[in-house]
């Protein structure tokens, strides 16, 4: 699973430059030309946070040719697999807790995306799912 999300970058006046992620109702933040990339990027987690913390489907990202796309770190990709893996199975926290051998805070902090869980844990929990974490490294 590949999250690489496209995002509207529109500028507006003096030197403002909207920031919208069409595949996201609400998403859209406005900042200062030369930030879109950062103003981008914690737009999506925070988005992407909302989406976990209110237990809501999380879109696949659409394709739209030519537009400019973000992804997220790789821990909140990771995290955002496993709330995907975890829905896909229909188990609660308490229930992956039982899987995992631990307690319920301990997959709450998993599934927090401004949590700096070990990326080990993530896989582990991942693994206990019959999910693989795979890294790629591209270009910039």
């Amino acid at each position: 699973m590949q999250i690489a999300y496209p995002v509207e970058l529109t500028k507006t006046r003096r030197g403002i430059v909207d920031v919208v992620f069409p595949d996201f109702a609400d998403a859209r933040t406005a900042c200062a030309e030369g930030d879109e990339q950062e103003a981008a990027s914690t737009l999506l987690v925070d988005v992407l946070d909302h989406c976990i913390r209110d237990r809501r489907r999380i879109p696949r990202p659409s394709r739209k040719p030519g537009c400019q796309r973000v992804e997220p770190p790789l821990l909140v990709a990771a995290k955002v697999a496993l709330y995907e893996a975890m829905r896909e199975s229909e188990l609660s926290n308490v229930a992956m807790a039982r899987e995992l051998g631990t307690v319920e805070g301990t997959v709450r902090r998993l599934l927090d995306l401004r949590h700096r869980s070990h990326v080990d844990q993530v896989e582990a929990a991942l693994a206990t799912l019959g999910k693989r974490l795979v890294a790629t490294v591209r270009r910039t």
